[in-house]
């Protein structure tokens, strides 16, 4: 397994969200947001998906761009999430859901086709008591494949509290 491109970022997940997406399209995020996506904490469309985070801040993402899927690194992450999309134009970007302006989003040459992207996520319970810190962390994973269903291949645990 070969990385073709990568890159840490920091992104504004302002309502709790972030996008990957082609950069031509622009779907309507309302329908896609529901009790189930948000539990699971993703939420896919035709060619753009939506992360949910616990913190509405700017929060650490890392993106990998591979030639096949990577491995099964389960052990250290809380959650994981895997998902279909599509890319059209050949430009995918990474946002959050109210950065507007072109400068603000972080922009990557992807082929036209069909994609798999594994979400993993962790330090999810790590949130100062004011909501505005934490070690949460967010990766991306993202490789040539075949349309297929949503999965969830770690379940988080429920902390007790």
């Amino acid at each position: 397994m070969t990385i073709l491109h990568s890159a840490e970022l920091s992104i504004f997940a302002d309502y709790f969200q972030f996008y990957l997406q082609d950069e031509g399209v622009h779907e309507d995020w309302g329908a896609f947001w529901t009790d189930e996506t948000l539990e699971r904490m993703l939420a896919v469309g035709d060619c753009s998906i939506g992360i949910a985070t616990v913190r509405n801040m700017s929060v650490p993402v890392a993106i990998a761009v591979h030639d096949d899927a990577p491995e099964a690194d389960f052990h250290e992450w809380e959650l994981v999430n895997e998902c279909s999309f599509r890319v059209r134009t050949g430009r995918v970007m990474v946002l959050g859901c109210t950065e507007g302006t072109p400068q603000e989003r972080a922009r990557f040459s992807l082929p036209p086709g069909s994609y798999r992207v594994r979400v993993s996520y962790v330090g999810l319970d790590t949130l100062s008591d004011d909501a505005l810190d934490g070690d949460d962390f967010y990766r991306l994973q993202i490789w040539p494949a075949p349309p297929a269903p949503t999965l969830t291949l770690k379940t988080r645990r429920a902390t007790a509290g």
